[in-house]
């Protein structure tokens, strides 16, 4: 099984995790590791390495955070440049965090990231477009049928 941590800022990662816990249940080799006021971004680096061996059971490990380019994320990015079998998704939302417990056996890390990149787009709507579609009347047959 693929061995996920999510991160990001303040309590991105803890929230995430209730959510997920309340979808799909209590997860195996999946850590949620918050970036707080408190820590440096050396401390975030050193937990999430610790996460990532925590969960990685030699299939490889998935960091999910919150924003491309912030801490969470280039402290991954740092992870993922010196140790094999790892991989990244910046800008994650909670869709892409939840199908990650469903879809991480049987597949490779980068098939993974392809599947949840395809879900976590498709996931995003403009609610207002999506309301006007389904209020549309139906056209009317011309043939009067």
């Amino acid at each position: 099984m693929i061995g996920i941590v999510v991160s990001g800022h303040i309590n991105f990662a803890t929230g995430v995790e209730s959510a997920v816990k309340a979808i799909a249940g209590e997860q195996e080799q999946m850590e949620f590791v918050d970036f707080v006021e408190s820590m440096s971004t050396d401390e975030l680096e050193q937990a999430l390495r610790a996460a990532a061996k925590r969960v990685d059971s030699g299939e490889g490990v998935l960091f999910l955070t919150d924003i491309p380019g912030g801490s969470p994320a280039n402290r991954a990015l740092t992870i993922l440049m010196d140790t094999e079998n790892v991989e990244l998704i910046g800008g994650a939302n909670l869709p892409m965090v939840a199908n990650a417990a469903f879809e991480r056996d049987d597949t490779t890390v980068k098939e993974l990231v392809t599947t949840l990149l395809e879900i976590g787009s498709s996931c995003m709507q403009d609610m207002r477009l999506q309301l006007e579609l389904f209020m549309e009347p139906e056209p009317e047959c011309e043939d009067g049928l």
